[in-house]
């Protein structure tokens, strides 16, 4: 019997559309969809990292690894400090491992140390392990100590009023105030024989 025409042309639209929608989903499956974003877990290890453009002002307390190639003067803790070749920091670092290539004005208290590249330290390091390369520079004074990331920062003036009141030897220590006198003639003592 007499087929029509245009139910033969719908049938072949109908087709045509189906193929073409196969094909679009086909290579939409080659596109590399990207994987989704996961939040950092704690076994990641994120470095921070101080450009050599940035200058900090002010304590700055890393909970991990750290990079420092700027300008900073403050505190820095970090378990773990690279301050990079151009790098400036003025005040104490406090780490676990510190390795200087640039230059650090102030008190270093680390388990591990080493300066490196011409790196220059200029204060005292508290540390269990120093190393230092022929090139680099260390002006001040290095002390061993078992945990030298615990406990207070030692002052380099000594021990100050306060402590040597609590001192246990406390009853030895006087104070010694200046004489008004500049003359020693006047408060000179004869010794008793």
């Amino acid at each position: 019997m007499f087929k029509s025409k245009v139910a033969e042309k719908d049938q072949s639209a109908a087709i045509n559309v189906a193929e073409v929608m196969q094909r679009s989903v086909q290579q939409q499956d080659l596109v590399e969809q990207p994987p989704p974003r996961r939040e950092p877990t704690a076994d990641a290890v994120t470095r921070s990292c101080i450009g050599s453009g940035m200058s900090i002002v002010g304590n700055i307390e890393c909970n991990g690894p750290a990079q420092v190639f700027g300008q900073i003067k403050g505190e820095l803790r970090a378990s773990e400090l690279l301050i990079g070749d151009g790098a400036n920091v003025e005040g104490s670092v406090i780490a676990q491992d510190v390795t200087i290539c640039g230059s650090v004005k102030g008190t270093i208290r680390a388990v591990r140390v080493k300066l490196q590249n011409g790196g220059s330290v200029e204060g005292d390091i508290y540390h269990r392990s120093l190393s230092i390369d022929e090139n680099s520079l260390f002006e001040g004074s290095s002390r061993r100590v078992e945990n030298p990331t615990d406990g207070p920062l030692v002052d380099a003036k000594g021990p100050q009023e306060s402590d040597m009141r609590s001192s246990a030897l406390a009853p030895y220590l006087q104070r010694v105030e200046p004489s008004a006198s500049p003359d020693w003639s006047d408060s000179a003592v004869e010794p008793k024989h």
